[in-house]
């Protein structure tokens, strides 16, 4: 690492090259005095790092001086009042002591040579350790050194403490002290070696504090955000000056294609679990919050429920998912235990007991009649949930799973039969099924979750006819209690997996549980009220509310600009389209959208942001199948088209 550092950086190292040369120049010249320019550079309350900051002088443009602002905006340029231009060669070779020191980042150790000689400069920690080596070709008698950047042989950054240096030069050597301190900083000066003949030392350091100047403030590869250049012109410097300044940070623009006519996969909604064995069931509320479509309504269509292995228990689901389905939603089943008399141990590993097959089919069944007596028709059934998680609820392999769906799926009746529903959508256990003619005419549904992997285009499904769907995915679920991360970043997280998901021809997205602090809608701790929507419940509204079940994505091609990601959707009762943007830069994005083959005259934004919860904002026209908008930092934006 250290090596390409070494070469990406080497117009960095020449800028600490005019300070090593300005010490230098001080011990050549006692009549010279050192001023300092500092200041930060900043756009509108941002701090820029990394910008490259240029003083010039008028009357010569080739006296100059430049450095790169820190991780905080903050830059320091040092200028010499003076210099003796009579230096002749040095009598005999000397170590000078490093600058600056103590030092944090880099630190520059000169030395001078009175001829031509090879030269090797070792440094060691306190106990006598040698952990950096440069050994130097032949160098010519005059002025040379090493810009160090703390770091150690292998390229790791030394802890801080005590160091030596030591020159040698034929059979003599020479030895100073060091400090290296703490520094929060992670921008460092790379290694870079350094050589002046003392005949050009003055033309380098002549940068005379005194006359007129001006101050260019620009881009380098790695300046962050990127900023509009800014000159300063008549800039006085009589002493040590600070000077803060204020510039504009670039615009970025971003293009993407949207083809109305290429239409993809069907939509069948977005969705979350209300699984009464370990939480509450939802209130009244809650549930109107979760499936309506107003104003701080979620619009969810999918609502995934348990088949608990105890029958006396499913009664239990029956109020939430009679008003879920009143609302307009869909009920989705999924089993995490088998009833305990279909069960064995093996190997410590529950699995259901072969010989039981049958029953475990008829179990299923007798919960999908059960529903359907009480009102409540379920669309889709799963086998199991999670038959690859092997120490928290009954497990498969996936063979198992492959032989439940060819000779027993083909007996449950009344709802689409949902398989295997994997841990991370591992296709060992989806893809037997697929490829076998039975199993396959026994399975409706392909579902995983994405849990570690899984997210990625399926497309022996597709070829098969079978829509696949993410039916469970939670943002940090390794974390526990007040450790889930409920802030934006795992907010804006959501909508990217969102995103994604339809990107690679998934039908539906189905959240873990609806009411939790970490979820759509808060239970009351850890943070959010109990009832409240949440921003990562804002962030799926903006899916959620505006495509509706039976819309089909369509192809949206993102031609240019930042990471913008963008999905399109399309509904063909009615022709109306839905553009979603996410935006994941620290920057507002300026984000022009292209309709091809299809005519939109008018479109409303809908935004969530840090700041905002899915507001609407100002009707946009769209002229010649174009418009622009400039997307907020960090957000989701959801387009309805008139």
């Amino acid at each position: 690492m250290s090596r390409f550092l070494h070469q990406l950086e080497l117009t960095i190292a020449l800028s600490f090259l005019f300070v090593c040369m300005i010490f230098i120049s001080n011990e050549l010249s006692a009549q010279s005095q050192t001023i300092t320019l500092k200041g930060k550079i900043s756009g509108n309350g941002t701090p820029i790092s990394r910008a490259l900051i240029e003083l010039i002088d008028k009357s010569d443009t080739t006296n100059q001086v430049f450095t790169y602002s820190d991780a905080s905006g903050n830059y320091t340029l040092n200028m010499i009042t003076d210099v003796n231009s009579s230096e002749s060669l040095p009598s005999e070779f000397s170590l000078e002591q490093n600058y600056p020191n103590p030092f944090s980042n880099s630190t520059a150790i000169s030395y001078k040579l009175n001829k031509q000689t090879d030269v090797q400069l070792t440094i060691f920690d306190a106990l006598g350790r040698e952990v950096r080596k440069f050994n130097i070709s032949s160098q010519n008698a005059g002025i040379h050194g090493i810009l160090w950047d703390a770091r150690n042989n292998f390229g790791a950054k030394l802890a801080s403490g005590v160091y030596f240096y030591r020159l040698q030069v034929g059979n003599k050597t020479l030895t100073k002290k060091m400090v290296l301190g703490n520094s929060s900083n992670n921008n460092y000066i790379p290694l870079q070696s350094f050589s002046v003949h003392t005949e050009n030392l003055p033309k380098l350091n002549t940068l005379l504090a005194k006359g007129v100047y001006k101050i260019r403030v620009s881009n380098n590869s790695r300046t962050s955000p990127a900023i509009n250049t800014k000159l300063i012109d008549n800039v006085s410097i009589v002493r040590d000056t600070t000077i803060d300044i204020n510039v504009d940070k670039q615009t970025i623009y971003g293009m993407a294609d949207i083809y109305a006519d290429s239409l993809r996969q069907i939509i069948r909604g977005f969705g979350a679990s209300n699984i009464i064995l370990w939480r509450p069931d939802m209130t009244t509320s809650e549930i109107e919050t979760a499936f309506g479509t107003g104003d701080g309504q979620l619009g969810f269509t999918i609502l995934r429920i348990m088949v608990e292995n105890d029958s006396t228990r499913w009664g239990l689901y029956l109020p939430t998912a009679k008003k879920a389905l009143s609302m307009g939603a869909i009920v989705i089943a999924s089993p995490w235990f088998a009833p305990t008399d279909m069960v064995e141990k093996v190997n410590n590993v529950s699995r259901v007991i072969y010989s039981r097959y049958a029953d475990y089919a008829k179990h299923l069944n007798s919960f999908l009649a059960y529903m359907k007596r009480n009102g409540i028709n379920i669309y889709g059934i799963s086998i199991q949930n999670e038959p690859d998680i092997t120490d928290q609820w009954t497990s498969w392999t996936a063979n198992e799973i492959f032989n439940f769906v060819k000779n027993y799926a083909g007996t449950i009746k009344g709802a689409f039969r949902m398989a295997p529903e994997s841990f991370h959508y591992d296709n060992k256990f989806s893809d037997p099924i697929l490829n076998d003619p039975t199993a396959c005419a026994n399975t409706d549904i392909v579902c995983g979750h994405i849990y570690g992997s899984g997210l990625a285009d399926y497309p022996l499904a597709r070829s098969k006819g079978k829509e696949f769907w993410m039916t469970e995915y939670l943002i940090n679920s390794n974390g526990n209690g007040a450790n889930m991360d409920t802030s934006w970043n795992a907010a804006m997280a959501t909508a990217t997996s969102i995103n994604s998901c339809m990107s690679v021809n998934m039908s539906a997205y189905v959240w873990w549980y609806i009411v939790r602090y970490y979820g759509p809608i808060g239970d009351g701790t850890n943070g959010p009220a109990k009832g409240s929507v949440t921003k990562k419940g804002y962030v799926m509204s903006q899916f959620s509310r505006f495509v509706r079940p039976g819309y089909y994505r369509v192809l949206s091609n993102v031609l240019s600009g930042p990471s913008v990601a963008v999905t399109a959707y399309k509904d063909p009762a009615t022709n109306k389209m839905i553009f979603i943007a996410v935006n994941s830069n620290s920057e507002p994005v300026t984000q022009t959208f292209r309709l091809l083959n299809k005519t939109v005259t008018k479109v409303t934004p809908y935004v969530t942001s840090k700041s905002k919860n899915c507001l609407k904002d100002s009707d946009i026209t769209v002229t010649n199948s174009s418009f622009t908008y400039k997307l907020e930092p960090s957000s989701i934006t959801t387009f309805t088209s008139n």
